[in-house]
């Protein structure tokens, strides 16, 4: 009866993971240093994308909120360069449109503003007087931060609503102070949020119509119409509307869709996160190279080692696993906790900015996979010439 061949023994799953990881464990200040690079590169690529998603999150929220079927009509200037005036019934125009569901408007006002009779008239602090009518707030969606709006009788006395700019350049923190408009004391009554749609309102100091013409000499015209029609009918609004607003020159107003702008800057920020995205994956390929020099160094340091595994009978592809397996553990600690920093990054980033924090799962697997084969790949160099040493040769290394 012939002898059986003797056959190497296979290396089990929990035996791999086993000898990898002590590999690992003797070296603990250069795995340390070497998952740091692959973390950095993840940590960068799950941040970029969790706050890139979570600002997106809180601008479509904003949209919804605000609401993407607000249109405005601005008078512009004509061919002579000079300012066109809007019919006074040009809101009255407006709301016969079939679709229109609310109209308002605002207007300039030649009305200085000073925070006192001792403060220079020149000195306005950047803060401009328009007319504005009860419903403004209604149709913008906008808030009062502090004090009351000019509804009711405040609309006809000479009183006024900041903008939260405008107040900030006067000194107003609250209501009840005073302020000059050109030689009139008008009472500061409340102080608006930010205006989200029309942030040309933030540095402005607004008062009734009716007020604007019994003290400042307005004439009733309106600068600007805003308006609010169905979500579908949007756009066929759009078409009409200069024309409705001045059917004498409808050239000369300018017709625009303020929700665009907030659009507009989603596309921006979609832009930069793909640079950002780049410059994640340039730091996740140093991290490879990082993980790579480490494995060639290993193997240069661990001759005899595997010398002494393959005079013991240890096939080549028993080391080539092993080698392999390290690469790919240093990999995947680098990328767990890259993919734990990016996290924390992303949600404690968006709770002080106010956001709803939103991490995408795919993100964190497509990093995870990312990392495992950027230590696949960073491995397999070593491990091969890890498993072509000569075991005489490799014994006798010094």
């Amino acid at each position: 009866m012939k002898p059986s061949r003797l056959r190497p023994a296979r290396l089990t799953p929990a035996d791999v993971l086993r000898v990898g990881a002590a590999g690992l464990r003797a070296r603990r200040a250069r795995v340390v240093l070497s998952a740091l690079g692959i973390a950095i590169g993840i940590a960068t690529m799950v941040a970029v994308i969790g706050l890139s998603t979570s600002s997106r999150a809180d601008l479509m929220n904003r949209l919804d909120r605000l609401g993407t079927n607000l249109l405005t009509a601005e008078a512009g200037k004509d061919a002579l360069g000079q300012e066109v005036k809007l019919p006074e019934n040009a809101v009255a125009m407006v709301e016969r449109i079939g679709p229109v569901q609310h109209a308002t408007a605002t207007a300039n006002v030649d009305a200085r503003i000073r925070r006192s009779d001792v403060v220079p008239e020149e000195r306005t602090a950047g803060v401009t007087t328009q007319a504005a009518r009860p419903d403004l707030l209604t149709a913008l969606n906008s808030r009062m931060a502090e004090g009351v709006w000019l509804d009711g009788a405040r609309q006809r006395l000479p009183v006024t609503v900041l903008g939260s700019l405008a107040a900030e350049r006067l000194g107003i923190t609250e209501p009840g102070e005073k302020i000059m408009m050109n030689d009139e004391y008008v009472v500061v009554v409340g102080i608006l949020e930010p205006v989200e749609l029309a942030p040309s309102l933030d540095r402005v100091a607004m008062v009734g119509f009716p007020a604007a013409e019994r003290y400042f000499g307005f004439d009733g015209h309106p600068t600007t119409v805003f308006e609010r029609s169905t979500d579908a009918s949007v756009e066929d609004v759009r078409t009409v509307l200069a024309r409705t607003v001045n059917p004498g020159d409808p050239a000369t107003v300018k017709v625009s869709r303020p929700s665009d702008a907030l659009a507009a800057k989603a596309a921006t920020d979609k832009g930069l996160t793909s640079l950002m995205l780049g410059l994640g994956a340039v730091a996740l390929l140093v991290g490879g190279v990082g993980v790579a020099n480490t494995m060639v160094i290993s193997v240069l340091e661990r001759r005899q080692e595997i010398g002494l595994r393959r005079a013991l009978g240890a096939p080549r592809g028993a080391v080539r696993i092993q080698f392999l397996t390290e690469a790919l553990l240093l990999s995947a600690l680098g990328g767990t906790a890259g993919a734990a920093l990016g996290t924390v990054a992303t949600y404690g980033f968006a709770l002080a900015q106010g956001w709803t924090a939103v991490v995408p799962p795919w993100s964190l697997a497509g990093g995870l996979a990312a990392t495992l084969l950027i230590g696949a790949l960073a491995g397999l160099y070593p491990a091969v010439r890890a498993a072509r040493l000569d075991p005489t040769a490799a014994l006798n290394a010094t």
